[in-house]
Formats: C-alpha cells, sequence, structure tokens
C-alpha cells in the first residue's frame, strides 16, 4: 500500500518518533465504496485526507486495515443488516435510503472501515502504541443496528466499542462524537449500555433529528444541541462545561472519537462557523481525559466532512494534535 502521512513539529516542542505514539490505519478498498455522481460522500474525501496528512505528517505509521468478521460485526449489528451490505452484491447501484447507497465496492469498503477500528483497538490496548487514528470510508456513526442510513453501513465506532468492551474485557468505555450531525446510530446501540458513555456536540436542527437534551440513555448519553452559526468559542465551551466534565467522572479505560469535521465553516451540509484550530483545542482536551484515566490510549474513526480543503485541514490539525 502507498504509504499516506507526515508530521510538521510546531511550537518547538520536542520531536516525538510518531511510530512510537501513533498509528495509522485506512486501506485502498474504502475508495472503491461509490454512492455515485454528486454524492457527497465521495472516495475524493479520503484520497485529500491521505495526501494531506502525508504532507503535513510523512512519518505516520501506516497500517492497512483489516476485514471485520461477522462475529465481530454481529456484536451491534443484525444478521439483516449484514445480509443486505455482504451478501447482495449489487452489480450496480442501489438505494438503501435517499442518501446511502450500496454498490459493487462497497460491501469490501465497508469491512475494511469496521476492521479498522478493531484493528486499531487491538493496538491500543495492547500497548503497541497510545492513539490511532482511522482513514476509511464510508463513515459510520448513523448506522443503528438493523439500518444502513446516513451515508453509513456499518458503525465503525460501535464495532471498535463493542470489541474493546467483549475481546479485551474493559467496563468503561466513551465514544466522544463531534461530527455536526448526532450519531443517532452509536447512541441507539449503547443507550442501555452502561459500559459505554456517548457524548455529543451536534448542530440542532439537523439531519436525522435526533440527540435532545433529554435523550440520556440509562443515564450513560449526554447531548449538547447547538444552533445555526455556532461558532469555535460556543462549540468548544459546551465541552469544557458539560461533556468533558461527563466523561472525566465516568474515568474511562478507553477514549473513543467520532471524528466527523463537517462542522467547518466551509462545509456545504451544515451551517457552523468551526475552524480547525476548534478541532485540534478539543482533540487535545481528549487526549489529556485519556491521559488522566486511560493510559493516554485514544482511537479515533474519521466519519463526516464533506468541503475537501476544510476536510483535509481539520483532519491534519485533529491528528497532529492527538500526537503533539
Amino acid at each position: 500500500m502507498a504509504k499516506p502521512c507526515g508530521n510538521t513539529n510546531a511550537a518547538n516542542e520536542p520531536r516525538r518518533r510518531l511510530p512510537d505514539v501513533i498509528r495509522a490505519y485506512t486501506h485502498p478498498a474504502c475508495l472503491q465504496h461509490d454512492p455515485g455522481p454528486g454524492h457527497a460522500e465521495r472516495s475524493e474525501r479520503l484520497r485529500v485526507v491521505l495526501q494531506a496528512l502525508e504532507r503535513a505528517l510523512p512519518d505516520l505509521d501506516w497500517h492497512q486495515a483489516p476485514r471485520a468478521s461477522r462475529g465481530q460485526l454481529l456484536r451491534v449489528h443484525t444478521e439483516s443488516l449484514l445480509q443486505t451490505v455482504l451478501d447482495t452484491r449489487p452489480q450496480q447501484r442501489i438505494d438503501l435510503d435517499a442518501d446511502t447507497r450500496l454498490g459493487p465496492g462497497s460491501a469490501e469498503a465497508a469491512l475494511r472501515a469496521a476492521g479498522a477500528g478493531i484493528a486499531a483497538v487491538d493496538a491500543v490496548l495492547h500497548g503497541h502504541v497510545q492513539r490511532a487514528f482511522c482513514a476509511v470510508r464510508p463513515p459510520g456513526h448513523h448506522a443503528t443496528a438493523a439500518s444502513a442510513m446516513g451515508f453509513c453501513l456499518f458503525n465503525n465506532v460501535a464495532v471498535a466499542a463493542a470489541h474493546a468492551l467483549d475481546a479485551h474485557g474493559l467496563e468503561r468505555v466513551v465514544i466522544a462524537d463531534f461530527d455536526v450531525h448526532h450519531g443517532n446510530g452509536t447512541q441507539a446501540i449503547f443507550a442501555n449500555d452502561p459500559r459505554v458513555r456517548y457524548v455529543s456536540t451536534h448542530q440542532w436542527p439537523l439531519y436525522p433529528d435526533t440527540g435532545a437534551r433529554n435523550e440520556t440513555g440509562c443515564g450513560n448519553i449526554a447531548n449538547v444541541p447547538l444552533p445555526p452559526g455556532t461558532t469555535g468559542a460556543a462549540f468548544l465551551a459546551a465541552w469544557q462545561e458539560t461533556l468533558l466534565p461527563f466523561l472525566d467522572a465516568f474515568r474511562p479505560q478507553l477514549v473513543l472519537i467520532s471524528a466527523g469535521f463537517d462542522g467547518h465553516r466551509l462545509d456545504p451540509l451544515a451551517q457552523w462557523a468551526l475552524e480547525a484550530e476548534d478541532y485540534a483545542r478539543l482533540t487535545r482536551a481528549l487526549v489529556a481525559v485519556a491521559d488522566r484515566h486511560a493510559g493516554g490510549r485514544v482511537v479515533s474513526l474519521l466519519e463526516g466532512g464533506y468541503h475537501l480543503q476544510a476536510l483535509a485541514e481539520s483532519c491534519v490539525a485533529h491528528v497532529q494534535a492527538l500526537v503533539f
């Protein structure tokens, strides 16, 4: 596989050897999922991320994402969804809903995207690295146990969390979701599982019209919906005042991130006004939570972000903040 990624060391901080700190996962199959001409969730999204990381962090330690197994997927998904995504094998694109499509390359892409999170969890929990970033598509956080939706086929972060719980025996895992759209699928999958805390900031109102403050699961869910026009200051305040204390109180053994960058001011699918540096600031705060409670263990998985330049810049800022 071509090596995608690199490192600029800012602010006179001592250089850290990236392979000792972080791994990145991707797979060429993730470029082969094709929702069709004009679709926002296009393969160019991943290409620009890989190119930008290669320029900015040339020492990043890249690994090919394995396939998730059916058993690993069945921890959070139904057999009927697996049959739809993996066994349909369409020769042409078919619509699963108004904006979620399945094509000839989709099944392999979905298996690799979910498998990346599993491999990343294994790497950090076995102590090979402290942190990992999964540059994959399709995204995952809208997929429910039984349904693909919102560009998502399998719920990659939920599969990763279930693997940490069931294969590694963790008791406290957090999922921090800063995508501008609420991760309805992730919330629904873990709403009754006290081993997982799910927290989210997201634009309200906006697709998928979930994530109200009163959606609290079994006391393990915290949502802060924010209006159109939200700035970086308001976004970060929501995390500092509400969500980070909620995570700290849980004393997580692993921090997972649903890293969506569609809250950027240039993104065409929402109306927030964030900058790349806002994502870096929040990432550093989440790393600090992991440092306090989880031995620094963080796994981040790419979700949304649909303006190519904004996505590339925000993703680089996020991965640099995972390291430095």
